[in-house]
């Protein structure tokens, strides 16, 4: 469970705290502000102005800033991007309507099926 100032944090507050937030050591769950990739708990606990020990670990962390919607990630790699949130559901309702159209097939094998068909082609 987070520490009490942490849940009262504001998102103005995470913005605030990550200009003043100077370079930590490496982090696994990073949170990307004005071009800035921070680390997440430490973050939020210079926001709410707690210790280090504070009990709030990097999960809730994170979750606090999924939910105010900043580009979350994991190793360096995305986990949330707040910038292609709108479009997901129709990305996914496309993927949905094409998935099974091209079973079976891809499109190196295609082209070699085609290659051969026109090979035979000129054969004749």
């Amino acid at each position: 469970m987070p520490s009490p100032r942490v849940t009262a944090l504001t998102k103005e507050d995470v913005t605030a705290a990550a200009k003043r937030l100077r370079a930590t050591r490496p982090a696994k769950w990073t949170v990307i502000i004005d071009g800035r990739e921070l680390p997440a708990r430490p973050l939020i606990l210079e926001a709410a102005g707690v210790p280090p020990n504070d009990p709030t670990n990097s999960h809730q962390a994170v979750k606090i800033l999924k939910d105010w919607g900043f580009d979350i990630h994991y190793e360096g790699k995305i986990v949330q991007e707040t910038r292609g949130e709108a479009a997901a559901p129709a990305t996914e309702e496309l993927i949905r309507s094409l998935r099974g159209r091209y079973r079976g097939s891809s499109l190196a094998e295609d082209r070699e099926r085609e290659h051969r068909i026109e090979k035979d082609r000129l054969a004749r």
